[in-house]
């Protein structure tokens, strides 16, 4: 489910802003990045990184994962630190929670046998971020029970201000760091094609950052949503998957060439 690219566009940011709505997040995203500057180069960090974590080799993911926790342990505040497993935890669940929020909502509709097998494949990778085993959800049911009450009154997620500024960086990255020749291009003339993602999160969030969400928006969400659906089996997945992804079945693909068993051992020269 997650090679899908056009499905970036609705998990990516969700993602982002369910984690910038625990005061925690925001504050060391504020404190220990360039986000404000340059939105774009975390995005491609995360998702390079996501993906060699899902789609590399086991060395690749292994070592991608390693300089992941070395870069956590130097992310510390007056109220945070990123090694803490309760915020490991809740970044982990934003991505596999909007992962399966996303697929269920763009591509088709998710059975319960999927969304059970989902979770469990990406419970190693909540281990290896250092989240102990009294603390990961042991199945499906008791993730939804995690994810229910982190969103309740009452509980750790509750949008701020640093969440708020944040997510209007989020929702209105700057294009000139892509191509400077965009540079002019005012927010409001592509903000709209967010608007499917704003439509993914839960009601509550949307509010707590004060987003609009009325008729207008609603349509041109359904409207992108519908062409994505339209266009999906037209296009070639080398065009619409992701290269990691492609990458990764090639490799799968490819036939194992076993020795000669007959083959004589090579003698030290």
């Amino acid at each position: 489910m997650n090679r899908e690219a056009m499905l970036l566009m609705g998990a990516g940011p969700r993602a982002l802003l369910l984690q910038l709505a625990h005061p925690d997040v925001a504050a060391g995203v504020a404190d220990h990045s360039d986000f404000r500057a340059d939105p774009w180069a975390r995005l491609n960090g995360t998702l390079r990184s996501y993906l060699t974590i899902v789609y590399g080799t086991v060395t690749a993911a292994r070592a991608e994962i390693r300089r992941l926790n070395a870069l956590h342990r130097t992310i510390t505040g007056p109220t945070y630190r990123a090694r803490d497993p309760d915020l490991a935890l809740w970044v982990h669940a934003t991505l596999v929670d909007s992962t399966m929020v996303v697929a269920d909502r763009w591509l088709e509709p998710l059975g319960r046998e999927r969304r059970v097998r989902y979770y469990a494949e990406t419970m190693p990778i909540g281990r290896a971020f250092g989240i102990p085993e009294r603390l990961l959800p042991p199945d499906l049911d008791a993730f939804e029970r995690y994810v229910a009450a982190a969103l309740a009154p009452g509980g750790p997620v509750r949008v701020g201000d640093v969440a708020r500024e944040l997510a209007d960086v989020v929702l209105h990255p700057p294009l000139g760091l892509i191509l400077p020749i965009l540079a002019a291009v005012p927010a409001r003339a592509y903000a709209w094609t967010l608007w499917p993602a704003i439509g993914l999160l839960p009601s509550n969030v949307r509010q707590d950052y004060g987003l609009r969400w009325g008729p207008l928006e609603r349509a041109v969400a359904a409207w992108l949503v519908a062409g994505f659906r339209m266009w999906r089996p037209l296009l070639p997945p080398d065009f619409r998957q992701m290269p990691q992804a492609l990458a990764a079945d090639l490799r799968l693909a490819a036939p194992m060439v076993p020795a000669p068993r007959d083959a004589a051992p090579s003698r030290p020269r």
